[in-house]
């Protein structure tokens, strides 16, 4: 019996052929039975198992295989059983090996010796593509997972070749054939195959014409109209190109269905369609049969199994009356609105209050000639509470930064509503991807009338840099800025938060450096949104000094002068308050600002002194109202108004000082010029300084200057307007609404008005020259610092569309400004957010109230594209064509560039 063993060394042991193939077919698998001469086994025999040897083509530890097949030495097994098949199965799941087969090695007494030959599938070294351009090899590599190492597998191959001829086909190219070919890498013992994707596009295929048939009711152009992703080739087209996809062809079929639906056709129905290739043409005919039916009318509608809200409410939300055309679609958002998750509809108003189980259906109750009755059938269900609340996603900032904006509370009453709000709030924040916002459903329980809500988050940089460099203001500007917009101001002191900074609590610090030849701004700002921790209170503060000279022009050069400077130091500290009432996406806003100018030698004819200071005091109150859509970047829905006031104290009202009479000629009044000296002894005993008045000349015996040394009062303005504006008088008012509508498919427009009004106390007194509007160009922040507001228009030069007064702009004292914007996103990723854009604005800046008139508009139009990374901003360009000539030409301005960086529109 032994030799007989011998001789039939490595003889395979036979399955059952049922459960093999059953095994084989369940795990794709290539493994194989080799029939030889057989070994006669008892059926059912039961052998202990004495040794596995592991044979073949295999990188893997040969006992880590025998472990993952779960065969252990001792175990007793079954020839042929279950034992064997399990083991192949489990080798079989791992996706490594071609063939997995079993021998008989040698059989003593009980034992069994056992042979594993397992043949390893090989792994992918390199990938090369031909047919496709090279810029494009790489996303394609990387959305097939081909990266070196990769088990190569039948799957691979498959899912590979048809994700290419997919996406190929997606594109228009409907002919795309992929072809893959393996061989062998270099090494004879590596195991490795290099991939040859070879991809065949040919030419592009579109839709030739698209034949409706049938149709009496609607035209073809409306049905055509109604299929928004399968469209006829047209020259003029430029928007949505012609190209088939099978999946998106079905899917504008059903929209042609609902057109008919929303017209009254209710039986309307597509009858056959196809699609046939024209190979000559390379284009696509297709052909619909469409039988219309009759139109309807809507009957009576009735409600059932409402409790909660009366009739007459649902009837209202409802929105549709007995006699109205029939409407299919219209029903159905009534009802329940999928488009729109905030909508106004009886599904939101019951999910608002609670009802998250509640379900309503409209059903046909009645069909009377061309009239349809309908009962809305109410399922209420239990009132359902936020249990268990929790976030997923946020590596770096810290869960109470989350938690507070959460508007779904755990015991808080179930509103869809209030979810909706929570999803925005987070995008708000900036720190997560608000395309990514995840609320997952977890436990919902009817019985017990309870949800969890798990919100999952993906985390983008928060942080940004800027870096720019330009030629403007007369020489070259360098800015350098840096923002930490989840910074943490509780962590600095601790080391191992350092990474590279301390984050995660929300806190917002810009620091920013601006220079050129002729100015220096340096500026530091601070903002927490949640001063305290417990209430939505944000307090905001900044400092800033800026340092300016003038410019000296010689043999036609200009330099800088810097004994002719101007500084500016600014203070301002602010508190936001979120409100109650009227609702709380109000804030209401209060800060306290302060500007001290300090001018030595610095004439430019803004007023008529050139040494001495101004000091600027001022408190503003604002009222804002947003509930702009969820991501701060790309809104497609929402407002926002804003309306805030500036102010500083009335001092004309209680320093005693005569304004209307300030600098006229006045009886024995006269200012002691020094021009020989700066200061004496007058008769009276009092010293008498440079600048001071005088009641008259001293006689030629007390004085001790010429007669030239006092000049009349009103003889020097520079000690009248130093007088004027030692501390600036004015109030602002400001407003501005902002308006967001999805429009069609992902194209959203922006609607904006603003409006700006600067007053003084005292006529008498006048306006100051600081603090004025200045209209046209970008609107960014140029380096002029003495306190204006600029103005975006694009399609004209920065500033310049603010008018003219003796040949001089010193800025506006009020001005409006329209403008619509129609948007449509590129991507939103979490990397990359980009739009296109096309614009028309309208505005205008008057010198004063008086000759303000809002319809002597300066109007432009163009196009533009944002670019939104997180690491560096907001980044832009607008072409921009200016319809009018700016003040003091009579020729429309033309088109005009404008680069945007860190500013959003």
């Amino acid at each position: 019996m032994e030799k007989q063993v011998n001789k039939l060394n490595k003889i395979l042991v036979l399955q059952k052929s049922i459960k093999i193939a059953f095994t084989l077919l369940l795990f794709g698998s290539f493994s194989q039975i080799k029939a030889q001469d057989r070994v006669p086994f008892d059926q059912g025999k039961k052998y202990i198992l004495a040794k596995v040897d592991v044979t073949g083509k295999i990188s893997f530890n040969k006992q880590t295989v025998v472990t993952f097949s779960g065969l252990e030495k001792g175990q007793q097994i079954t020839v042929p059983g279950e034992e064997i098949s399990s083991a192949i199965k489990k080798l079989g799941k791992l996706g490594l090996f071609d063939e997995i087969t079993f021998y008989v090695n040698k059989i003593e007494n009980d034992s069994i010796f056992l042979e594993l030959n397992i043949q390893e599938l090989p792994k992918l070294k390199e990938v090369k593509f031909v047919g496709v351009k090279k810029n494009k090899t790489e996303a394609l590599i990387k959305d097939n997972n081909l990266n070196k190492g990769k088990i190569v597998n039948e799957n691979l191959i498959t899912t590979t070749k048809n994700y290419i001829e997919n996406k190929y086909k997606k594109d228009g190219f409907y002919n795309t054939k992929v072809v893959i070919v393996n061989t062998p890498a270099d090494s004879a013992t590596s195991n490795q195959v290099n991939m040859l994707i070879n991809v065949d596009t040919g030419t592009k295929v579109k839709i030739a014409s698209i034949d409706f048939v049938g149709n009496n009711k609607l035209s073809d152009k409306t049905l055509k109209a109604a299929m928004k992703e399968t469209k006829q080739k047209k020259l003029t087209r430029i928007l949505k190109k012609s190209k088939f996809i099978k999946a998106k062809y079905k899917e504008d079929l059903e929209k042609v269905i609902a057109v008919y639906k929303e017209k009254g056709y209710r039986d309307a129905r597509i009858v056959s369609d196809s699609v046939s290739y024209n190979k000559e043409q390379n284009a696509i005919n297709i052909k619909v049969n469409i039988e219309e039916g009759n139109k309807y009318y809507f009957g009576n509608i009735k409600f059932l199994g409402n409790t909660v809200y009366p009739d007459h409410l649902l009837s209202q939300v409802l929105g549709i009356k007995k006699g109205e055309t029939y409407n299919g679609v219209l029903l159905e958002k009534r009802i329940a609105d999928k488009s729109k998750p905030d909508s106004e509809d009886i599904t939101n108003l019951y999910q608002n209050n609670g009802y998250l189980f509640s379900n309503i259906n409209a059903v046909e109750v009645k069909t009377a000639n061309d009239t349809i009755d309908f009962e809305i059938r109410v399922t209420e269900g239990p009132i359902a509470y936020f249990n268990k609340i929790s976030v997923v996603g946020n590596d770096k900032t810290n869960d109470r930064v989350i938690y507070r904006e959460l508007q779904t509370k755990p015991g808080d009453k179930y509103s869809k509503d209030q979810l909706v709000r929570t999803i925005r709030e987070i995008g708000q924040l900036g720190f997560f991807d608000p395309e990514a916002i995840d609320p997952k459903f977890k436990n919902v329980d009817a019985g017990a009338g309870t949800v969890d809500i798990e919100y999952h988050l993906v985390e983008k940089g928060a942080s940004q840099i800027e870096l720019q460099g330009g030629y403007g203001g007369g020489g070259f500007i360098g800015t350098l800025g840096l923002s930490f917009n989840n910074f943490s101001a509780r962590n600095m002191f601790k080391k191992e938060a350092y990474k590279p900074l301390p984050m995660g609590d929300g806190q917002k610090v810009s620091l920013r450096l601006q220079a050129s030849t002729f100015f220096q701004t340096y500026s530091v700002s601070f903002s927490e949104p949640w001063f305290g921790g417990k209430k939505p209170v944000s307090f905001s503060s900044s400092l800033s000094y800026s340092k300016q000279f003038l410019q000296s022009f010689s043999t036609g050069n200009s330099r800088v002068d810097k004994s002719k400077s101007f500084n500016i130091l600014s203070l301002s500290v602010g508190i936001s308050k979120r409100l109650s009432e009227p609702d709380d996406f109000t804030y209401l806003s209060h800060a306290i600002s302060f500007q001290s100018y300090d001018l030595n030698n610095y004439f430019t004819g803004l007023f008529s002194f050139g040494n001495g200071y101004s000091n600027n005091l001022a408190y503003t109150i604002g009222i804002t109202h947003t509930n702009k859509g969820f991501n701060p970047i790309f809104p497609t829905y929402g407002s926002e108004f804003s309306l805030s006031a500036k102010f500083t104290p009335p001092y004309s009202l209680f320093n005693g000082v005569d304004y209307k009479n300030l600098g006229e000629l006045k009886e024995n009044k006269y200012i002691y010029d020094g021009s020989i000296g700066d200061s004496y002894v007058g008769d009276n005993g009092i010293i008498v300084n440079k600048g001071d008045y005088v009641e008259a000349i001293p006689t030629q015996n007390t004085r001790p200057n010429s007669v030239t040394d006092y000049k009349d009062a009103a003889a020097d303005p520079a000690k009248v307007d130093q007088q004027k504006f030692n501390w600036l008088e004015y109030y602002k008012v400001k407003f501005k609404a902002d308006w967001y509508t999805k429009v069609y498919g992902k194209f959203v427009l922006r609607t904006l008005g603003e409006f700006g009004f600067m007053g003084a106390y005292n006529q008498n007194r006048g306006l100051v020259p600081f603090e004025r509007f200045f209209l046209g160009g970008d609107g960014m922040q140029n380096f002029a610092m003495d306190g204006r507001e600029t103005i975006q228009l694009r399609g004209y030069p920065n500033n310049s569309l603010t008018p003219l007064v003796n040949g001089s702009q010193d800025g506006a004292t009020v001005y409006n400004k329209f403008s619509m914007e129609l948007r449509y996103p590129i991507t939103l990723k979490a990397s990359a957010s980009i739009y296109a854009l096309a614009f028309m604005e309208a505005g205008s800046s008057f010198a004063n109230f008086k000759n303000y008139n809002p319809f002597d508009l300066s109007r432009s139009a163009g196009f533009g594209l944002r670019v939104f990374m997180p690491a560096f901003g907001l980044l832009g360009i607008d072409f921009g064509h200016g319809f009018d000539p700016i003040p003091g030409q009579t020729k429309a301005n033309g088109w005009e560039t404008h680069f945007i960086i860190g500013q959003q529109f």
